[in-house]
């Protein structure tokens, strides 16, 4: 199939970037996007929390904040597509401009601040979908609420009976306060409360949705330390490692380099990489990862599950290389493990865990 996205590509990044997002959005929902059906490589199949993942690669939350083009994006190929943040109340979030390309660095800095159209709007649109595919919903705090637990704790109820699997964002730069959830004891006493939930959501539903925590990349080793036990210890089902960065170590774009945000994109690869392997030899290969940040070719995929992770994510790669990588990026992913005598995934995860520091 002809990729089409070089050609659009120059023609996009004349407009600004969140109205290009919206124009990808707006084409997805109208089925204007050409499908890249998920290729059938047996090798990449996996069956993770009771879900069957066609393949590993799956679309960030952020990319379709407000569940609007779920069902036309599982047609681009991907594993599995996370829709939001979404909160339990409409908010604006930050003022506009707050998305920015980067592309000699081949990043994007955003500060978004959790721009939602509410839970209740958010799930209409949900259930409206027929959601042929697993699909997750990514949850966060109201930026003026006086309690951040009952914020998730809400939005767990509601989505529970309807989500492939819940991400608890806890890790987002651009809310302020949120990052502080990650911390002693205010993490504990929000995992314990999530947990029991979940638990009493699974009787009445008869549903085991997954709920996974997303983390910041921006944290220390007694942080990664406290994390890792608190996964173990409230039966965390994933953690999705990581969230975008505030690091702006060694940027040539020097000028966006000084905007507020969360940077993305291949200076997030080695970090984000490096605290994969980290955090799945902290937690003893026992939970499962979630492996985001400057994913754009197989080769960057395949070190992000040697390091640990069962499955990956990405939304970067698009802006610069359009949805026809998915499937790039899992042939190549293919090839790779065949190469080196791997007939299975599961066979590569955390291969290289705390072995070697990873390069940008």
């Amino acid at each position: 199939m002809m990729d089409y996205y070089p050609l659009l590509r120059p023609l996009l990044f004349l407009l600004p970037e969140e109205t290009a997002h919206h124009l990808v959005l707006f084409a997805a929902r109208r089925g204007m996007l050409p499908p890249q059906p998920a290729q059938d490589i047996p090798a990449l199949k996996q069956s993770i929390w009771g879900l069957d993942f066609p393949n590993p690669l799956g679309l960030a939350g952020g990319f379709d904040k407000h569940a609007e083009a779920a069902d036309a994006l599982l047609r681009q190929g991907f594993g599995f597509v996370e829709t939001g943040t979404v909160t339990p109340l409409p908010q604006p979030g930050n003022p506009k401009p707050r998305l920015f390309r980067l592309p000699e660095d081949r990043a994007i800095i955003n500060r978004f601040g959790f721009n939602s159209v509410g839970m209740e709007r958010f799930r209409a649109s949900l259930m409206r979908q027929k959601r042929r595919g697993i699909v997750g919903v990514n949850i966060g705090k109201n930026k003026e609420s006086a309690d951040a637990t009952q914020d998730y704790l809400t939005l767990l109820r509601v989505f529970y009976p309807l989500a492939g699997y819940i991400t608890i964002n806890i890790s987002s730069p651009n809310t302020p306060g949120l990052r502080e959830l990650q911390k002693h004891g205010m993490l504990e006493e929000l995992l314990s409360n999530l947990r029991d939930t979940a638990r009493a959501l699974a009787q009445e539903t008869g549903k085991k949705t997954p709920v996974l925590l997303k983390i910041a990349p921006d944290i220390t080793p007694e942080d990664k330390e406290h994390i890792a036990r608190a996964a173990l210890e409230y039966s965390v089902d994933g953690l999705i490692i990581s969230n975008t960065t505030l690091a702006r170590d060694g940027l040539k774009n020097t000028t966006r380099a000084q905007e507020q945000g969360g940077l993305s994109g291949t200076p997030l690869f080695a970090p984000s990489t490096r605290l994969l392997g980290e955090m799945y030899a902290l937690t003893g290969g026992k939970v499962p990862l979630v492996g985001a940040g400057g994913i754009f070719s197989g080769v960057e995929a395949y070190a992000k599950i040697r390091e640990g992770a069962s499955l990956l994510q990405l939304y970067t790669a698009l802006i610069y290389q359009g949805f026809s990588a998915v499937s790039r990026i899992n042939r190549e992913l293919s090839t790779l493990l065949e190469r080196d005598g791997f007939t299975h995934i599961s066979q590569a995860i955390g291969a290289d865990a705390g072995k070697t520091h990873v390069g940008a």
